[in-house]
């Protein structure tokens, strides 16, 4: 039997074909679509699970369930994505879970959070099935997935565990993306650490290496000048401030055992991002401080995910699989 697994983020769409191991047998990716509208955003979905089935040399009407892990909100009952935050106005409606059935002639297509297909794939891909931990990627936007008493949190419209809308400044110096203030994704996402260090720059104009003024000037510039210029390594002790404190809040929220971190950002960065949040974490933390760390899946975290889902009918519980990983 075959399964699918599709990751739509902002940034980019990908698929994997996989079999009853989770063994990915092909797949496909492309850049997400920016409009004009959702429509363009399904096609390209599509259009990789197409592609991921070539390259599996899978027939795509014979694969047995896919899982979608998807940037949100979700309507679940629909199927489809709803006014994504970090896409434009113009794409307010993706079609997802119909036109994926149509295309595999299966009605077994599970829809996540991108994050929540992430925690079902760091549970379903470790070594103990971890009960309690926590998977959170800081990427073009900021969320988590959650599984509490080894059950995954997905809440009943799917959107549990939108972590990066947590308001974490309340003079709300930042405008995030959904266009409320002082989210902690309007400080630390990739998409708003750019905006974040020219409003800092506006409020003491140092002088300082990084194209602030550029159209073009980008999270990864700021990382890059670490070390070597005094205003980025400023942004970055301010982002690892709001990091430390929407995770703190997740685990007063939560209580982890594991906080395991994907998206680029913090791939990208490993040291810079999370290096500082362990150190702050023990004077802000009432609980127990988890053990945080990196996910060992990379990027491909929730494209597995959504295999698992797909493998184990949407609840990444590795016992339902006939020979787990």
């Amino acid at each position: 039997m075959y399964y699918v697994g599709v990751d739509l983020g902002a940034t980019n769409v990908r698929a994997v074909v996989g079999d009853e191991s989770a063994t990915v047998l092909g797949s496909d990716s492309q850049g997400t679509p920016r409009g004009p509208n959702g429509i363009a955003v399904t096609e390209a979905v599509l259009s990789v699970v197409r592609g991921a089935c070539a390259d599996a040399n899978v027939d795509p009407t014979t694969v047995t369930a896919a899982g979608i892990g998807s940037i949100g909100p979700l309507d679940l009952a629909a199927g489809v994505v709803q006014g994504p935050a970090n896409l434009p106005d113009t794409v307010e409606r993706i079609p997802l879970v119909g036109p994926i059935s149509q295309l595999l002639d299966t009605d077994e297509v599970y829809l996540h959070n991108d994050t929540i297909a992430g925690v079902i794939g760091e549970r379903f891909h470790a070594d103990r099935n971890p009960d309690d931990m926590v998977y959170l990627t800081i990427s073009s936007g900021i969320g988590a997935g959650v599984a509490v008493d080894g059950n995954v949190l997905s809440g009943w419209d799917g959107n549990a565990g939108e972590v990066g809308h947590m308001t974490v400044d309340p003079h709300g110096f930042m405008t995030c993306g959904c266009g409320l203030d002082g989210h902690w994704e309007g400080y630390c996402s990739g998409n708003n650490i750019p905006e974040y260090a020219r409003e800092l720059h506006e409020e003491d104009p140092v002088e300082t290496v990084l194209p602030v003024e550029d159209p073009d000037f980008s999270a990864i510039d700021v990382f890059e000048a670490a070390g070597e210029d005094t205003f980025a390594d400023h942004v970055i002790d301010q982002i690892a401030h709001w990091n430390a404190m929407g995770i703190a809040n997740v685990i007063h929220a939560y209580a982890p055992i594991v906080v395991s971190v994907g998206g680029a950002v913090a791939l990208n960065n490993p040291d810079l991002v999370l290096g500082p949040v362990r150190e702050k974490l023990a004077d802000m933390v009432f609980i127990n401080v988890p053990e945080i760390r990196l996910t060992a899946l990379g990027d491909e975290v929730v494209v597995k995910g959504a295999l698992a889902s797909a493998l184990t009918a949407g609840t990444g519980d590795r016992s339902r699989v006939e020979n787990p990983p």
